[in-house]
């Protein structure tokens, strides 16, 4: 897939931007996988509404196991394949960062939906890693491969999403693409979308669906390019 998504917004358009040699886009998604026009559009949002503050973001599919990642100018990055937790729901269990992989139900090893502010920090068995929610101790990092039963690694080089369940609720990628794009893009942190699978993505995301219907009612949308 030749994916280049470019989204600029007043805040974002320079006179010199033409003069900018365009970023290449690491494109790890399998050939012929789609992004949802929801991902789109929420980048155009997040983007058109300075949601992130100027900060790098990610967007996080959880049906479609893919993440989608953007510098803080709305320029696409990088897009990938990615594991997320075995469990499908959106939910936090109480005190689960407290436990070790093993005490945590099956039930509860889930990947959190939400808006989420992190950053690189240590942690106690994976070395440095990009945390998305230090409280719910769910991080991105690369795919791991302490348990050869799991075949994460051939999950995650799978063509379809539908293998792509099995962590504990953290975000797996590729070693290439966490050194290529994740490592680089959010060094000084950054903001996380990971979108719901049993919630209504109106209590996700309540201003970006609002904000949609609005667009839709008046005939407009985000572009796509």
């Amino acid at each position: 897939m030749a994916l280049v998504l470019v989204f600029a917004g007043p805040a974002q358009a320079h006179a010199d931007d033409a003069a900018t040699p365009p970023v290449a886009v690491i494109d790890e998604l399998p050939e012929g996988q789609e992004v949802s026009d929801t991902v789109i559009e929420l980048a155009g949002w997040v983007v058109a509404t300075r949601d992130s503050e100027g900060y790098p973001f990610a967007i996080m599919d959880k049906a479609a196991a893919q993440i989608l990642v953007f510098s803080g100018d709305g320029r696409l990055r990088g897009a990938a394949p990615a594991l997320f937790g075995s469990a499908v729901g959106d939910h936090t269990a109480p005190g689960i960062a407290g436990l070790a992989l093993r005490e945590i139900p099956g039930r509860d090893r889930t990947t959190p939906a939400g808006r989420f502010i992190g950053g690189f920090g240590p942690s106690l068995d994976a070395g440095r890693v990009l945390w998305v929610d230090y409280d719910s101790a769910v991080s991105i990092h690369p795919v791991a491969t302490g348990v050869p039963a799991e075949k994460r690694v051939e999950r995650l080089a799978s063509p379809t999403p539908d293998d792509n369940r099995i962590t504990h609720g953290c975000i797996n990628v590729s070693p290439t693409f966490y050194e290529r794009v994740i490592t680089p893009i959010f060094e000084r942190g950054g903001v996380f979308y990971i979108l719901p699978e049993t919630r209504p993505l109106a209590e996700v995301f309540p201003e970006f669906v609002q904000n949609r219907e609005t667009a839709r009612r008046n005939g407009t949308r985000s572009a796509r390019r």
